[in-house]
This record gives C-alpha cells, sequence and structure tokens, in this order.
C-alpha cells in the first residue's frame, strides 16, 4: 500500500474584485473635475475685477500682459501681410491699439481676438498638469515683464514685481500645483478677452475701440453688436475644445503629476 498522505484540499479561490471601468475619454477624472469648476468661477471672477472701478487697479499687471499679448499678435501679423507698424499703445485703462499702414486689414484686425483665444487655450490646458504649468510659468515671467517698457505708472511695476513673486512662490506651494491655478487664471483671462475689450468699451468708453468696434467700421453693414456676438461664441467653443483637450491629454492623478513634474526642476 502506498504511503502518499492524500492530497490537502484547497481553500475555495475568491471571485475577482469588481474593477472600475476606464472613464470615457472625454469624462473628467477625479482630480480634473476641481479645475473645471475653477475656470467658471475664474471667468465671474476676472469680470468683476475688470469692471469695478479701485478693484481693476489690482489686476493691472495681468491686463498688460493680456493686451500686450493681443497687440503682439497684431503686430505679427500685420508684419507678415506686408504692413508697416507705426505706433502700439498698451494701457490697463485705455486699452491696446496698434496703428498699422498697409498689410491685409481683416487678417490684422483678426489676429488679436484669434491670437488672445489659442494662447489663453494653451494656459487652460496647462491648468490640467503641472508639468505643462511649469514650462508655461516661464513665458508668464516674460510676459508680465517685458509691458513695463511702455509702463511708467509706480503701482502698476510695484503691482508687476507682487505677480512675478507669486509665480516664483507658487513653485514652491504643493509641488507646484499652485502654479496650475495660475496658469489657469491667465487662461481665462486671455480665453475671453473678447468679453472684457467689448466691457470696456460699453461701461468704461476707454479711448481706444474694441476690436468688435473696429469690425463694424471695417464692414458697415455689419453692427458691432453682432461681430461682438460672432467672436464670443467663437471663443466659448475654443474654450470648450481645449477643456476637452485637457480633460483627454492630461488624465492624471494628483500623486502622478507630482511624479511627473519632479523631472523638470523638482521642488518640494
Amino acid at each position: 500500500m502506498s504511503n502518499i498522505p492524500p492530497p490537502v484540499p484547497r481553500p475555495p479561490v475568491a471571485p475577482p474584485f469588481p474593477t472600475m471601468p476606464p472613464l470615457p475619454p472625454l469624462s473628467p477624472g477625479r482630480d480634473q473635475v476641481p479645475t473645471l469648476y475653477v475656470i467658471a468661477v475664474y471667468a465671474v471672477v476676472i469680470f468683476a475685477f475688470w469692471n469695478i472701478p479701485g478693484a481693476r487697479v489690482l489686476i493691472n499687471p495681468l491686463k498688460m500682459l493680456t493686451i500686450g499679448w493681443h497687440e503682439l499678435c497684431h503686430i505679427i501679423v500685420a508684419v507678415f501681410t506686408g504692413g508697416t507698424v507705426t505706433k502700439v499703445s498698451i494701457d490697463p485703462d485705455q486699452g491696446g491699439a496698434t496703428h498699422v499702414e498697409g498689410g491685409i486689414p481683416t487678417l490684422i484686425l483678426a489676429a488679436g481676438y484669434v491670437g488672445s483665444t489659442f494662447f489663453g487655450g494653451v494656459l487652460i490646458m496647462a491648468g490640467f498638469d503641472t508639468l505643462i504649468s511649469k514650462v508655461m510659468s516661464f513665458v508668464i515671467g516674460l510676459g508680465l515683464v517685458l509691458p513695463l517698457v511702455l509702463v511708467r505708472d509706480k503701482l502698476t511695476i510695484l503691482l508687476t514685481l507682487c505677480y512675478e513673486g507669486l509665480l516664483v512662490g507658487f513653485w514652491f506651494i504643493d509641488h507646484a500645483q499652485a502654479l496650475r491655478w495660475y496658469c489657469l487664471f491667465i487662461g481665462v483671462m486671455n480665453i475671453l478677452y473678447v468679453v472684457w475689450d467689448i466691457a470696456d468699451d460699453k461701461y468704461f468708453r476707454k479711448a481706444n475701440d474694441s476690436d468688435a468696434t473696429q469690425f463694424a467700421l471695417l464692414y458697415p453693414r455689419i453692427g458691432a453688436h453682432v461681430w461682438a456676438a460672432i467672436w464670443i461664441v467663437f471663443e466659448i467653443a475654443v474654450l470648450i475644445g481645449f477643456v476637452f483637450l485637457g480633460i483627454v491629454c492630461f488624465k492624471r492623478t494628483k500623486e502622478e503629476m507630482y511624479a511627473e513634474a519632479a523631472t523638470f526642476l523638482p521642488t518640494r
């Protein structure tokens, strides 16, 4: 008779735990949802600060960055279409103006809103990812300083230095996560520039007309309010598009963003 002991019965194998199905590409992840709410809050906050006397002064450096980029887009297209730039002015209260001789007026005029909208879209995408926010912070830092060439107001210069200090300080808050919200704020300010530009026209009668008014002068059969509506629809469509891009391209948890951002100028 064999002395081999009988096999010991094994415990039944537990069924595998159910796994959550992967999110559809356009569905925001858990750590992306707050970004969507912040975009909406920023739009309201910026509209308030842009239009409330007194409070307007506090965001002058960011307005200068936004207006400066807008005018730079006019300048670039003017040069590439054979025009000559004769004068450029950037003022947080009066708005910006680029005077051009020659070139293609329609393209030059459209370049401002198109450029502002897509630059804002890139910054909004950066708001979904810490690493991209780190990279874009250098663009923001440079953009804050360059308009000072045309500024002599001491308060605006002081506020610009404060915003630069915040930009640097945010590198060291929560592993640079705070930079995401900084980029997102400036992104919303740029991508919705048409709204602020038209509000300046309506409430403050600034010396430099909005581009919507300029389009109405260029094409008199279409009123300025229609041009304003066209551009607002355009920028909202682009905003939605870049939000979806951010959701699809940067579906990461905070921990994954920490690890990714640590590969580029790591901070604590």
